[in-house]
């Protein structure tokens, strides 16, 4: 500060001296003009140095900074370095807003910040999918002009929100959304938002096969039950009666058993995260044994027929790999009628090794098939019930064929048969 009004006062004590000097030799006029014309260019540099400083302010920019003499040097050099000390913090501010940016835009919630009369100062793009908001002219726009259901408006207007609002988007009602309004800073609010169909989903299926499995369990147990009651109360009963009371009990005894048995499976498959124990299955002992085993389900009701084309092994685990194959050849039987074919394939398609089941059977509209995998989802359940099958093969079918990276395809026309075609990764092919 005091080199600042040093070198300001220099040029002015200096011209004094000298005008003194003039005035001494020549005259007090010739001293007090020498004074004067200092006094002016000293004035007129000034006002070039405050005209360049102006038309600077209107861009200030490092490249466009003027360059000065004197006093003015060291007042554009300070202002060279305030901007480039603004320009570095603003460069930091922007970096970590883009940070937060990026940070909000990775959550898998949406979030919206609204203010105190609900209008969006800011949202990210999960909120933007959720809520089918616009970035470019919903900012600033209040929300619920913007989403219409009653129930959400309900919700922002309501001044208790200890609780999340359950709702679906207009145009996405297949989608659930679970809200959430945090007061915050006084009279902000954040709004939260999280797709919860997966969740709503798996509920669902809780809730259905809880309702299922009391469903099938509770069929075989009413008709043991029955008999159980009548051979109580009828001491005269015949043997034949008896019989036929026992054999009854024996078919729904072993369906419960069949039942208990494909959950536990079932289980098994949806719960084991640890690694699948895997082998080298020779698939053509393997498909003799499910071909075996079929026509003894069938009782030469139906002719079964069995193709080997390729004597490759499948890397898999050999007791799943039965299951499922067991499975698909057992709905194969239970849904065609007597004296039906069905073949049983194993080849080689396009690198990748495939085991089909095709039938002569009723056939599946084309509307069920997506839902065959379902738990309990049957096409004719009282077929399915009386020929013993308990809704949950396909089911098994769909998670060994996930634990050894299958494709399970079917092709179907409703009253002309059926094929389900277990299509394995090309990797897990070994030479015989």
């Amino acid at each position: 500060m005091q080199d600042f009004w040093f070198r300001l006062s220099v040029p002015v004590i200096l011209s004094m001296l000298f005008g003194l000097l003039l005035w001494a030799v020549f005259s007090a006029t010739a001293g007090l003009m020498f004074v004067l014309l200092v006094l002016l260019v000293l004035m007129f540099r000034n006002a070039q140095h405050l005209f360049k400083l102006n038309e600077w302010l209107k861009s200030p920019t490092l490249e466009n900074l003027p360059e000065g003499s004197g006093n003015w040097d060291e007042v554009f050099s300070q202002l060279y370095k305030m901007v480039k000390k603004h320009i570095k913090t603003k460069q930091d501010l922007a970096a970590e807003l883009l940070h937060i940016q990026q940070a909000t835009a990775a959550l898998p919630e949406g979030v919206a910040i609204l203010n105190e009369v609900n209008r969006i100062e800011w949202f990210n793009l999960q909120a933007e999918q959720h809520f089918d908001l616009n970035p470019e002219h919903d900012v600033m726009q209040d929300i619920t002009y913007l989403v219409r259901q009653p129930e959400f408006i309900e919700y922002m207007q309501a001044s208790n929100f200890s609780d999340p609002l359950m709702m679906r988007p207009a145009r996405h009602d297949e989608t659930v959304l679970s809200i959430k309004l945090i007061p915050y800073a006084g009279n902000k609010r954040l709004l939260i938002s999280r797709d919860i169909t997966q969740f709503e989903r798996i509920e669902a299926m809780r809730r259905d096969f809880v309702a299922n499995v009391s469903h099938e369990l509770r069929t075989p147990l009413t008709v043991v039950n029955g008999f159980v009651e009548n051979l109580q109360d009828m001491p005269d009963l015949s043997s034949s009666s008896a019989r036929r009371a026992l054999q009854l009990m024996a078919e729904q005894t072993q369906r419960m058993e069949n039942l208990v048995a494909d959950l536990l499976t079932l289980s098994r498959l949806e719960n084991d995260q640890s690694t699948m124990s895997e082998e080298a299955v020779d698939i053509a002992a393997l498909l003799n044994e499910v071909l075996h085993d079929g026509k003894l389900l069938s009782g030469e009701k139906h002719t079964l027929r069995l193709e080997v084309a390729s004597s490759a092994k499948l890397l898999g685990n050999r007791e799943d790999l039965y299951s499922a194959f067991a499975n698909l050849v057992g709905n194969a039987i239970r849904y065609t009628a007597e004296d039906g074919v069905i073949l049983l394939r194993w080849y080689e398609r396009a690198g990748q090794p495939v085991f089909a089941v095709q039938d002569t059977g009723i056939g599946i509209a084309a509307q069920h098939i997506p839902r065959l995998t379902e738990r309990f989802y049957r096409v004719d359940r009282s077929r399915s019930r009386e020929t013993g099958g308990t809704g949950l093969g396909l089911a098994i079918v769909k998670h060994v064929a996930m634990r050894h990276q299958a494709k399970l395809e079917v092709l179907s026309e409703d009253g002309k048969g059926s094929t389900f075609s277990l299509v394995f990764p090309g990797k897990r092919l070994k030479a015989a």
